[in-house]
C-alpha cells in the first residue's frame, strides 16, 4: 500500500474509533464518573485514548524498569495531545524458569501476554496502543496482540542489560549456564563459579547476546513495528538514546491515530519475509520459527516453516554475534544498531524495501542516510559475509515430516550420525548428562516436551549449556519436540514435529536406533524402515496428561503444532 492507498483508504478514519463508546452519550454517565475519579477531565474525554502496556515485574531483570518507560511514553502521549492509560501484564523469566518445571510456564506466557493486552484494550475501549516489553515471550505476546486488535500500534523493546565483565573479557547469562556444566566436569572450582555467577548480569536489561530477546527486538524493527535504532539503546542507558525515544514513540502513536495506520499495513507477507532475514543474518533464535508464524496467523498470514527456511537460505549472516559470534547488542548498537543491518541487506536486494513502518514511512525511506560504520567487524557487508546463507536451516525426514529448526550461526560441525540415547523428559535426560553418562557420538533424544505434551514446550538450555560446558558441545547432537534458548550452541534440532504426544515418528524412536543430522543437505533421519516404524507404532499409546487442571491442562487442550507457531486458537 503506497501513500495515496493509504490516505484513500482512511478518508473516513476516526481516531476515536473506540473511546467514543465510553467518553460520549449520556447512557455511559457511569462510566465516565469512574474515570473522573482518576483526575479525568473534560479534555481528556475527547481526546483519543492509548493504552500503554508494559510487562513491568520485578520477576526478571529483562522488566523491572519498564514502569518507568511506560511512564515517560505515557507522559509524551500526554503531551502530544492524547489520553495515555498505563496498565500491566505479566512476564515469565526465561532465565529463571529455565532447567525445571517453571519452564512450562514460559511458552503459555506468549498467550496469557496476548490474551491480557487484548481484554484491556477492549474493555476499555481505547483507541490505539503503545507496547513495551522485555523478556522473551513478551515481545512476540505484545505483537501478537497488536496484530489482533489492530488499531493504530507501536512497539518498543525494554532494552538489552549491559555487558559484564569477567577476567576482562564480556560475559552474558550463557557464560553462566556453560560455567555449570564446568564445574559439573571438573574443570573449575565452586569459587570461579561463583564469581561467573556474580558477574554476568550486571543490571536491568534483557540477555546481552543475540538470544530471543534481541531477536525479536530486531525483528520488530524489521517488521515495521518498532522505531528504526530504538531496540539498541540498553535498559540502562547513559546516554539519553532511550529516552529520546520515548518522547517520539509518544508523539507518532497520536501521529497515527489521526492518520489511521493500521498494523494490517504494515506486517504483510513482504514484512514478514523481512523478519525472518533480519533473524537469520544476525544468527538470531530459532524461536522465531515459532514467533513470526504465530504473528502472522493473528492477521490471517500463513507462515510456513519450508518459507522461513527459503529466506534464510538466501540471507547471509553479516552481524558477528554471540552465541555464535564475537559480539553483545550493546556493540551492535555502538556501531549503528538494527537499521546498519537492514542497510546492509537491503543494499545487497535482501530486503523488500517497500514495506511501510510506523514511521509512516517506507523502509527504504527510514534507511536512507543510514551507513555501515568503516572500522569495525560487528557488521559486515554482504560479500563479507560470516556466511552465505542465514543462521537457521529447517531439517526434514522420516523423524521429522513436519519439519525440525537447527540454528547453524557458528555451528563447526553441521552433519552427525549416532546411536540414540532416549529420554522422556528433559529431567531424566540432564541428571543423565550430570553422572556423565553421555557418550561422545551420542545422539540425545529428549521427547514429550513439545507444546501439548510438556506440556509448554520447554527450553533446553540447561542440557545443551552442560553438555558444551563438558566439551561435548561439537561431538554429540541432540534432538527434541521442546526448543531451544537463543543461547543455544551446538547441533541441536528443536520443534521436532509432529511431537512425541501427538504420535509422531520421535515418539517411536528407540535406544540405540542410528540417527542422522544433516543441516547441510537439510535432513533428520533415523535408520529405521517404514514397516518397522508402523509396526512400532501399533503398539504405542499417548501418556497420561501430566496437568489435568489451571492453565497448563487449557493450553494442552488448545494448542497446535510447534510447526505452525503453537498457536492456541
Amino acid at each position: 500500500m503506497n501513500e495515496e492507498q493509504l490516505n484513500a483508504s482512511n478518508t473516513q478514519w476516526d481516531p476515536r474509533h473506540k473511546s467514543r463508546v465510553i467518553t460520549e452519550g449520556a447512557d455511559k454517565t457511569a462510566n465516565r464518573a469512574m474515570l473522573r475519579a482518576m483526575g479525568l477531565g473534560d479534555k481528556h474525554m475527547v481526546q483519543p485514548w492509548v493504552g500503554v502496556a508494559t510487562v513491568w515485574s520485578e520477576a526478571t531483570p529483562c522488566n523491572v524498569n519498564l514502569d518507568q518507560q511506560g511512564l515517560a511514553i505515557a507522559n509524551a502521549v500526554n503531551a502530544a495531545g492524547g489520553t495515555a492509560r498505563r496498565f500491566n501484564t505479566i512476564s515469565v523469566s526465561d532465565g529463571i524458569a529455565m532447567g525445571h518445571e517453571g519452564m512450562r510456564a514460559s511458552l503459555v506466557s506468549r498467550e496469557v501476554i496476548a490474551d491480557s493486552v487484548e481484554l484491556m484494550m477492549r474493555a476499555h475501549c481505547y483507541d490505539g496502543l503503545v507496547g513495551v516489553a522485555g523478556c522473551d515471550k513478551s515481545l512476540p505476546g505484545m505483537l501478537m496482540a497488536m496484530a489482533r486488535l489492530n488499531v493504530p500500534s507501536v512497539f518498543l523493546y525494554g532494552g538489552t542489560i549491559m555487558p559484564g565483565r569477567h577476567k576482562d573479557k564480556d560475559v552474558t547469562i550463557q557464560d553462566a549456564f556453560e560455567a555449570a556444566g564446568a564445574y559439573a566436569a571438573g574443570t573449575i572450582d565452586a569459587e570461579e563459579l561463583h564469581a561467573v555467577e556474580c558477574a554476568v548480569c550486571p543490571g536491568a536489561g534483557a540477555c546481552g547476546g543475540q538470544y530471543t530477546a534481541n531477536t525479536m527486538a530486531c525483528v520488530a524493527e524489521a517488521l515495521g513495528m518498532a522505531f528504526p535504532g530504538s531496540s539498541g539503546p540498553p535498559a540502562e542507558d547513559p546516554d539519553g538514546s532511550r529516552a529520546d525515544f520515548h518522547k517520539v514513540i509518544g508523539q507518532q502513536i497520536v501521529t497515527l491515530l489521526e492518520s489511521g495506520l493500521l498494523p494490517s499495513d504494515i506486517m504483510t507477507k513482504k514484512a514478514f519475509e523481512n523478519a525472518i532475514a533480519v533473524g537469520a543474518a544476525t544468527g538470531g533464535s530459532t524461536n522465531i520459527a515459532l514467533h513470526l508464524p504465530a504473528i502472522a496467523y493473528e492477521l490471517g498470514i500463513e507462515l510456513t516453516l519450508d518459507e522461513i527456511h527459503e529466506v534464510a537460505q538466501r540471507t547471509p549472516i553479516i552481524a558477528d554475534l554471540r552465541p555464535g559470534g564475537k559480539y553483545v547488542m550493546l556493540d551492535l548498537f555502538r556501531v549503528g544498531g538494527v537499521p546498519a543491518v537492514l542497510k546492509a541487506l537491503l543494499e545487497a536486494g535482501c530486503l523488500h524495501g517497500d514495506c511501510l513502518t510506523v514511521t509512516g514511512k517506507t523502509m527504504a525511506e527510514n534507511l536512507e542516510g543510514v551507513e555501515i560504520p568503516a572500522g569495525q567487524d560487528v557488521v559486515r557487508h554482504p560479500e563479507n559475509a560470516l556466511s552465505p546463507t542465514g543462521g537457521l536451516v529447517i531439517v526434514k525426514g522420516n523423524l521429522a515430516p513436519e519439519g525440525g529448526v537447527i540454528k547453524t550461526a557458528g555451528v563447526k560441525k553441521l552433519v552427525h550420525t549416532g546411536p540414540a540415547r532416549v529420554f522422556d523428559c528433559e529431567d531424566d535426560a540432564m541428571a543423565a548428562v550430570q553422572r556423565r553418562e553421555i557418550n561422545r557420538g551420542d545422539v540425545v533424544v529428549i521427547r514429550y516436551e513439545g507444546p501439548k505434551g510438556g506440556p509448554g514446550m520447554r527450553e533446553m538450555l540447561g542440557v545443551t549449556a552442560a553438555l558444551v560446558g563438558q566439551g561435548m558441545g561439537y561431538d554429540v547432537a541432540l534432538l527434541t519436540d521442546g526448543r531451544f534458548s537463543g543461547a543455544t550452541r551446538g547441533l541441536m534440532v528443536g520443534h521436532v514435529c509432529p511431537e512425541a504426544s501427538e504420535g509422531g515418528p520421535i515418539a517411536l524412536v528407540k535406544e540405540g536406533d542410528t540417527i542422522t543430522v544433516d543441516a547441510e543437505t537439510h535432513r533428520l533421519i533415523m535408520d529405521v524402515s517404514d514397516e518397522e516404524l508402523a509396526e512400532r507404532k501399533k503398539s504405542w499409546s499417548p501418556p497420561a496428561p501430566r496437568y489435568t487442571k489451571g492453565a497448563l491442562a487449557k493450553y494442552a487442550r488448545t494448542v497446535g503444532s510447534a510447526s505452525r507457531g503453537a498457536v492456541t486458537h
